[in-house]
């Protein structure tokens, strides 16, 4: 078996079958070498700072791809500078290679302007920070939404809300300073509904109720009738109900007394007027109340524990001193008050003691 191993024409077979395989092995990585351009590499320009218009045409004459993408806006560059390459510069790459350019955009991103018109204006200038605007001025207009946002002003043009500008914006915010007080109401009598309309939102009122004669909606028929009536004062808002129809106001006369009978009040000029006649004051004479009787103090003296008892058997009583009828009575406390005046034919003088008014009774209820 080995005999036949070694033969010449096995071995034959044998190394044509190597040089085959190492045959088709150099073919592949030759063909690989051609179609990837093996060796061929081109060193990436430096493009940083450059416009983004000379970048692409250095990269078109070196042979090589661009990739552009907007960076963020950075106020410091000037637009359209690119600021980013990769690869880095100096890399070698292969002939056709993409290379992505990080370029300064012309302004900031835009964004949406948030819908915040009739909100509370705290939270409308929140809203606005949180998308990244600015608030510049605020502006107060008389309306009968206190301290809500009226309108949004860019350059001083209203902008309506999901309208894209470009982040940090400086916008100019309407709020309303609540609605204004006694203003005339405009007359409208004579003109048509579309012409009523426009004049009353002018004078800052609203329009109520609208009454066409014939029941339709014809913007054309004439105002006969209103009310409250012209030349009255009213807040701003205030709903001003209109009367409308084709025909001529000679036409609808009795139809305006009516309504006069419904809607304005009547004054009887008939009776004559009333008068108001003031009443005299009357002046009461003042007396003069004398105060309150103001009543001592008695303090209790303390006992003292080294007084000198005194002797009952010593003490001498003094003979009371007749007085005739004649003569004023005297009382103890006159006599004792005093001093010095041992004279009997010379009376004291009697002090009298205010009366003292009864003291009120506390009744208790349960």
């Amino acid at each position: 078996m080995l005999k036949s191993l070694f033969n010449w024409k096995v071995l034959l077979n044998l190394v044509v079958a190597i040089g085959v395989f190492v045959g088709l092995v150099w073919l592949t990585f030759r063909w690989l070498e051609y179609h990837t351009n093996h060796g061929q590499e081109i060193p990436v320009p430096n493009i940083v700072n450059k416009s983004v218009q000379e970048a692409i045409k250095i990269l078109d004459d070196s042979g090589l791809e661009y990739e552009v993408d907007s960076f963020n806006y950075d106020p410091k560059y000037r637009p359209f500078q690119v600021l980013q390459v990769y690869p880095v510069p100096g890399s070698r790459v292969k002939d056709g290679r993409a290379i992505q350019l990080r370029v300064n955009p012309r302004t900031w991103a835009k964004v949406e302007v948030p819908d915040v018109i009739n909100k509370y204006s705290g939270l409308a200038f929140q809203r606005l920070e949180q998308v990244g605007l600015k608030v510049g001025d605020t502006i107060y207009e008389p309306s009968i939404q206190k301290d809500a946002v009226i309108r949004i002003l860019f350059n001083g043009n209203e902008v309506k809300p999901k309208t894209k500008l470009a982040r940090f914006s400086t916008v100019d915010v309407v709020i309303g300073s609540g609605p204004m007080r006694n203003i005339a109401i405009p007359n409208v009598v004579g003109l048509t509904v579309k012409e009523a309309r426009q004049v009353i939102a002018r004078s800052m009122f609203e329009v109520g109720l609208v009454d066409h004669e014939d029941g339709s909606k014809d913007e054309s028929d004439v105002i006969y009738y209103q009310d409250p009536a012209a030349g009255d004062v009213r807040d701003q808002g205030m709903q001003i109900d209109l009367w409308a129809s084709k025909r001529t106001l000679a036409e609808l006369s009795a139809k305006i007394e009516q309504l006069n009978s419904t809607y304005r009040m009547k004054v009887d000029t008939a009776l004559p007027p009333i008068q108001y006649q003031e009443m005299p004051v009357r002046q009461e004479p003042s007396q003069d109340v004398p105060p309150p009787p103001v009543t001592p103090r008695r303090e209790n003296p303390k006992p003292s524990t080294d007084a000198v008892k005194t002797d009952a058997s010593k003490a001498t009583v003094k003979p009371a001193t007749s007085v005739t009828e004649n003569k004023p009575k005297t009382t103890a406390s006159n006599t004792s008050s005093s001093s010095g005046n041992t004279s009997a034919n010379k009376p004291a003088a009697a002090t009298q003691k205010p009366a003292e008014k009864p003291k009120a009774k506390k009744v208790v209820v349960e």
